[in-house]
């Protein structure tokens, strides 16, 4: 079985890549499987992760059979962000393997996890969902306006009369509370 190891550390936690590193190969060399892609990337976990996406593009190609990495927070920004790639990669018939949790999704019941993990992702998205709809709707109470801020058009005369009574366009913006474009466009 050829396999594709992932590492990863922030800036602020880099002694733990040759761990990482030794401990995924020492996996890998147990099992008598072949190393076929070796990535490390340094970063946060918020950033981009372009080595990841060497990975993926392998296993799209069907380059490797699993993936296997130290820790699941070291391959997820998110948790929508761990199931989409977990999905995408049972699509593609790749396993995948965390070490540290000891999940290994190229079993029946890893499989069986990670379709729990893809309800724990939709029960998290739901209850965002539900929060801010119940933020909205307090704010709405409270007299607070929600969504895009009113539109200047409905100055347009008010702007007409200043402009015309000899103010700037920078005068009549801050005098307003708008933009000087806003200003112009209303000028004509």
């Amino acid at each position: 079985m050829k396999v594709g190891l992932y590492a990863r550390v922030s800036t602020h936690d880099q002694q733990t890549l040759a761990l990482q590193c030794e401990t995924m190969a020492a996996y890998v060399q147990q099992r008598a499987w072949e190393i076929a892609v070796r990535v490390e990337e340094i970063g946060s976990g918020a950033s981009e992760r372009g080595q990841r996406e060497t990975l993926m593009r392998a296993a799209r190609r069907r380059a490797i059979d699993a993936i296997v990495v130290w820790r699941l927070d070291r391959w997820g920004r998110s948790l929508p962000d761990l199931v989409g790639t977990l999905h995408e990669l049972q699509a593609l018939g790749v396993g995948f393997i965390s070490l540290s949790e000891a999940f290994d999704f190229t079993t029946p019941t890893g499989r069986a996890m990670a379709g729990l993990l893809a309800i724990f992702a939709e029960f998290e998205r739901e209850i965002l969902r539900e929060r801010v709809k119940a933020g909205i709707a307090q704010a709405r109470k409270r007299g607070k306006p929600h969504g895009r801020p009113p539109s200047v058009a409905h100055y347009g005369a008010e702007v007409q009369k200043l402009y015309a009574a000899g103010l700037s366009k920078s005068a009549i913006a801050r005098q307003l509370g708008m933009s000087r474009t806003s200003v112009r466009r209303l000028i004509g």
